[in-house]
């Protein structure tokens, strides 16, 4: 029976920027960083109170998972800002807003109230989007 989900992909343009932007702008921590075959590099991130759940921060490339055409069709889309990269919870959205966003993070929505709590809405240096949220009790 299958119980969580331990790893989840978010697909980026530079394993580097990406490690720089999730470590130092979010606030994450190295979960892994290594070299596997080639020049194929497995690194995932975790926020600091969630370290079960990895984020594998992946260039699209070819090679075992991708044809050259594939690689090229995901980077595209990642450049056109087509994908989310999920939704992370927070405690007090405003206070994380600010935060982040004197770290140079870049917000398409601040702070608004939902049906379901307040969400901001903010871009990773790839062009993906993510959803800050803190719930609210109704």
């Amino acid at each position: 029976m299958i119980t969580s989900i331990a790893h989840t992909t978010i697909y980026v343009l530079n394993q580097d920027s990406a490690l720089d932007f999730y470590k130092n702008k979010l606030g994450f921590e190295v979960g892994d960083d290594m070299k596997v075959e080639g020049d194929f590099r497995w690194l995932t991130v975790h926020p600091k109170s969630n370290p079960q759940l990895q984020l594998v921060l992946a260039e699209p490339k070819e090679g075992p998972m991708f044809t050259k055409e594939s690689a090229e069709k995901i980077r595209s889309l990642i450049e056109e800002g087509a994908f989310g990269a999920g939704v992370f919870e927070t405690d007090d959205c405003q206070k994380t807003y600010q935060e982040l966003e004197g770290k140079g993070v870049e917000f398409i929505q601040p702070p608004t109230e939902q049906l379901y709590g307040i969400e901001a809405m903010a871009l990773d240096n790839s062009g993906n989007w993510f959803s800050l949220v803190e719930r609210v009790n109704t």
